[in-house]
């Protein structure tokens, strides 16, 4: 059994915008003071698709943790660090190379969705193709069991789950593990030892699924066994092997598409976001230059919000009864655009106002945000290095002491 634990990270891409904050960071916030966090700056990511100036990545990489530390995350509560000072990110991403088919990579949608949406960069290389690798071993070298995404996002990680599967499938069976489990069993008391075997028959034989039940609760419930002890009997009970890397599962977690100034996706490479870092009068001009309903070409043409970007703002900043106000107003010509904007720039600014005076007060300390990467990656590797020595071990890789 292994600690309930989160991983998450984002490629260095500089600035921060609402986007990012309300469809990610938020969550990550919240997180943090409820279960373990380790978050990362995906540098090594980065490259895959930016490796002709990787100066651009470093450079980023101070900005965008100053705004992830300016918006709410707490180093003394979750772990936020540098992927490429981590290594064993790299010796894991290897030797999961060693056993994940070519066709597995071939096959992932994102693959060729991305070589054709960023036609103008060379994308055949090794890197680009390895990108799941990569980025299952950064969750896994952390055994780690939670991944924040949403509903779209959930088959992303389905490959991640097929190479930890694999990976257990052919390294799991360690020797004598029948002889172990049986031993085990043996440190339940005499009734709950012969009601787990029981349970075990009555699944493998009959497939009955209430006592496979039974069976994880007493070896859940019993505290005469170590988390090794019923790592085992776990794997015993269901005839599976020793889960050295487990399997990833996506955390559903609510998130805002924000809508950009253009109504596209709110994105860097659209040039259509308000970054967390926006002054006042440039948040003000941009919303108030906001696309709207193109039916409403006069102030007294009724309008639909459905079809109006500044709409999807509102459902992010606005309440039931400013809602209320802003569909009435728009479908009836009662209030003009630039009067339904007033509310959510007034939000927005409100919103950044204190992550702008946190960003301020952490970068007038000189290396605080490099402080705060270092005891980060210090935690990643004793976490991660963990990891790897059961890892190796698995794979019956030599020792020399």
């Amino acid at each position: 059994m292994f600690k309930d634990r989160v991983l998450s990270g984002m490629r260095p891409t500089g600035y921060m915008h609402l986007g990012h904050y309300h469809g990610a960071l938020k969550n990550w916030i919240a997180l943090q003071s409820q279960i373990e966090c380790f978050y990362f700056v995906a540098d090594w990511h980065a490259l895959t698709t930016n490796y002709e100036d990787p100066r651009v990545v470093a450079k980023s990489t101070f900005e965008m943790v100053a705004d992830w530390l300016g918006a709410g995350l707490d180093p003394n509560q979750c772990t936020i660090f540098l992927q490429s000072q981590v290594p064993q990110h790299a010796e894991l991403s290897l030797l999961l190379g060693m056993i994940t088919p070519l066709g597995w990579l071939e096959r992932v949608p994102t693959y060729k969705e991305q070589q054709e949406n960023l036609s103008e960069k060379d994308l055949t290389t090794y890197g680009f193709l390895g990108y799941p690798l990569m980025q299952t071993a950064d969750i896994i070298v952390y055994r780690a069991n939670k991944v924040p995404v949403g509903e779209d996002q959930v088959s992303h990680l389905e490959i991640s789950r097929e190479i930890a599967r694999r990976f257990n499938h052919i390294y799991g069976r360690e020797a004598g593990f029948e002889d172990k489990a049986l031993a085990t069993i043996k440190k339940l008391s005499g009734k709950l030892g012969k009601e787990y075997e029981s349970a075990k028959l009555a699944w493998n034989q009959n497939g009955d699924s209430a006592q496979l039940e039974r069976g994880k609760q007493i070896v859940a419930e019993a505290g005469s066994l170590s988390a090794i002890d019923k790592e085992t009997l776990f794997g015993f009970l269901t005839g599976a092997r020793k889960t050295i890397l487990p399997e990833p599962q996506a955390l559903l977690t609510p998130t805002s598409k924000l809508i950009g100034l253009d109504g596209r996706k709110m994105s860097k490479s659209y040039g259509n976001g308000i970054d967390l870092r926006e002054p006042p009068a440039s948040v003000e001009k941009k919303i108030r230059a906001m696309k709207t309903d193109p039916k409403r070409a006069r102030r007294t043409d009724p309008g639909n919000p459905d079809d109006c970007p500044v709409w999807t703002l509102h459902q992010v900043y606005s309440d039931d009864a400013r809602k209320l106000w802003v569909r009435e107003g728009c479908t009836t010509a009662g209030i003009g655009c630039l009067e339904c904007k007033q509310p959510v720039i007034d939000a927005v600014k409100a919103e950044l106002e204190p992550m702008q005076a946190r960003i301020a007060e952490i970068e007038a300390k000189p290396g605080y945000v490099k402080d705060v990467l270092r005891a980060g990656c210090a935690r990643a590797r004793e976490v991660t290095e963990a990891t790897m020595r059961d890892v190796r071990d698995a794979m019956g890789l030599a020792k020399l002491d």
